[in-house]
């Protein structure tokens, strides 16, 4: 039987938000930036990929530091992550904010609003339905 090293193989099921990565302004690198820029925004390393058009593996290989995504990938990184690509390449300038439970919270009170609009428009629908139907009968 083949053993399949988990690093190398894109299918392996890998929980990469369970464990927090180490971060410090002063020893941090770029893969460590931009892990520390995708958790900020709670997305997984197969959804940032997804999202960039690159192979899982690619992102893994620049969040361990063995490569750096050409230009245009670094402008639509720094674009996706929120940050700006001086911060992502240096660290210099404003670190984003973690993820937290008011995010959350803030994204329900989002879709509940978001619901409740739903529903109102239905209703405004059908009052407009009926108010229609009166003016035809008044023709």
């Amino acid at each position: 039987m083949v053993s399949v090293d988990p690093e190398l193989d894109d299918t392996a099921a890998i929980d990469d938000t369970a464990v927090p990565h180490d971060y410090s302004d002063e020893s941090s690198t770029f893969g460590d930036r931009l892990v520390l820029a995708r958790e900020a925004l709670g997305l997984t390393q197969k959804q940032l990929a997804g999202r960039l058009g690159v192979k899982l593996k690619t992102l893994r290989h620049w969040e361990e530091d063995r490569a750096e995504p050409r230009a245009n990938k670094l402008m639509m990184l720094a674009g996706m992550l929120n940050v700006s690509i001086v911060w992502l390449m240096s660290g210099d300038g404003a670190q984003p904010e973690f993820a937290d439970s008011m995010t959350g919270t803030t994204i329900m009170d989002a879709i509940t609003e978001l619901r409740r609009l739903r529903a109102d428009q239905v209703r405004v629908m059908q009052r407009m339905e009926i108010l229609e139907k009166r003016l035809e009968e008044l023709l």
